[in-house]
């Protein structure tokens, strides 16, 4: 697709740069044994243990944006790689705290590393990562994610306009 893509809506750009930026995020760290996915959790997983966090598996799910029950598959596959180590909240029993091992910390370091790459280059055309226009679409990038989505609610305007009696 290119910049002359007549009709293009936002929701549809948005979906295709997020799907080319998975797919180049997949790309890159495959040579880690990682996932796009995969890569998302040790990456934010390293965030919140350099914050001090050792977070439950809900908490990683709220943060990355992803449901609970993919959290805990993906927790599940890097345990098994040797990536991550799952253990019992002394507070809740029923809650799975999460922690990159000694392994999963230098890969997530080299995986950081390679994505930064990766961001560099895929900013580029707006000025690189410290660019002003790269600040103001971050901006208004959060903006979007910020504003809550709740179902649309028919209106009786709507659907009178459709032809529909009450």
């Amino acid at each position: 697709m290119s910049k002359g893509a007549p009709g293009a809506t936002p929701g549809f750009l948005v979906w295709r740069l997020a799907n080319k930026w998975r797919v180049a995020v997949d790309r890159a760290v495959a040579p880690l044994g990682l996932t796009h996915a995969q890569y998302s959790l040790v990456a934010s997983l390293h965030g919140m243990q350099r914050a001090g966090e050792r977070p439950s598996q809900r908490r990683l799910a709220d943060h990355t944006g992803l449901e609970a029950l993919y959290v805990s598959k993906l927790a599940r596959a890097l345990e098994a790689a040797g990536l991550i180590e799952r253990t019992r909240d002394p507070r809740d029993p029923r809650a799975v705290q999460l922690g990159l091992t000694e392994q999963g910390q230098a890969v997530t370091r080299q995986a950081i590393a390679v994505v930064q790459e990766l961001l560099q280059q895929l900013l580029e055309p707006l000025g690189g990562l410290d660019a002003p226009r790269t600040r103001a679409f971050t901006e208004e990038l959060t903006t979007l994610l910020d504003a809550p989505l709740a179902p649309p609610v028919p209106s009786h305007e709507s659907t009178q306009s459709r032809g529909t009696t009450p």
